[in-house]
């Protein structure tokens, strides 16, 4: 391995926290990665990592390199395509809501692999919040507000969003015309990842914004199951209109409060601060950008209403 090789192996131990993780994921040999790191230490005369048995760690010599290396290799790799046409390579690991992958990204996803047939693409299903450094996810995509301040974002698209329910439970409990109207009725209460806690349902008129939290007889976690719910009779909900327009049509759901529509739902990219974004996830991001519908085009929306 050259010196800007071990440097990226370096890098990614530290992001991992395992030797065998960081082989793995740069496709080296374990016995190569821990040689190579060992001549790195011999060379420059200080240790750069403790090592116990179950993780690795910088040493105060290993936390200043590090940060050098992560400013030198993000420098390398932008004057290396400025000045050259380079074909992007190697893994990529993705994360990203079974929703958001099935109606969008998986059906467009031959174009990218044909386009970029260097990338070695793997996807993930999830909706937490995962550690992108330590679980060497290099970029994540989702639905909401975000507001993790370690990572980098960048908005895709808006959804727009409908209240809902079967005509089952509206015809145990009314039609409501307003949210005023919502005395006696019930929602499906769907749980954030991030605090357990549910979502109240949130309506919109007049540029003014106000959440109600009504009863609910079940609390659920996961998109599918949150909608299933819904065509069950549980309560009311709110989805995005693409999940639910075979539904509507089938008259399994039914549209209410269309004059106090939920606010529109952003959808991001996010990737860590500290990792230099590699050519690879660029194109990944730019791709993906083109994927979904402009957010303009959900209803009027654009991504200055966010």
């Amino acid at each position: 391995m050259d010196r800007i090789d071990v440097m990226r192996l370096f890098v990614r131990i530290v992001e991992r926290g395992s030797f065998a993780q960081a082989a793995r994921d740069l496709q080296v040999p374990r016995p190569t990665a821990t040689h190579a790191i060992q001549r790195l230490e011999a060379d420059l005369g200080v240790r750069l990592l403790e090592r116990t048995t179950r993780t690795v760690k910088p040493t105060l010599d290993g936390a200043l390199y590090h940060e050098r290396c992560v400013r030198l290799l993000a420098d390398l790799d932008e004057v290396a395509s400025v000045f050259r046409s380079a074909e992007p390579r190697g893994p990529l690991r993705v994360d990203m809501q079974g929703t958001i992958a099935r109606f969008f990204v998986l059906p467009a996803l031959p174009e990218f692999i044909a386009r970029y047939p260097g990338i070695s693409l793997s996807l993930s299903e999830g909706d937490r919040m995962v550690d992108l450094i330590t679980e060497g996810v290099d970029c994540v995509v989702r639905a909401g507000e975000l507001s993790d301040s370690s990572l980098i974002g960048r908005r895709i698209t808006m959804f727009e969003q409908l209240t809902l329910a079967s005509p089952a439970y509206l015809e145990r409990h009314g039609v409501p015309s307003t949210p005023d109207d919502l005395a006696g009725h019930r929602m499906v209460a769907y749980t954030a990842s991030a605090t357990g806690q549910p979502y109240p349902l949130e309506f919109m008129k007049d540029g003014r914004t106000w959440e109600m939290a009504l009863p609910h007889d079940v609390v659920v976690r996961g998109a599918e199951i949150y909608t299933a719910s819904g065509i069950a009779g549980l309560g009311l909900i709110q989805v995005p209109r693409y999940r639910v327009e075979h539904q509507i049509a089938a008259g399994h759901l039914v549209p209410v409060l269309d004059a106090f529509p939920p606010p529109p739902m952003p959808v991001s990219v996010l990737y860590p601060q500290s990792r230099h974004l590699s050519l690879r996830i660029r194109v990944f991001i730019d791709w993906l950008a083109g994927v979904f519908p402009p957010a303009a085009a959900e209803r009027g929306w654009s991504p200055g209403t966010a």
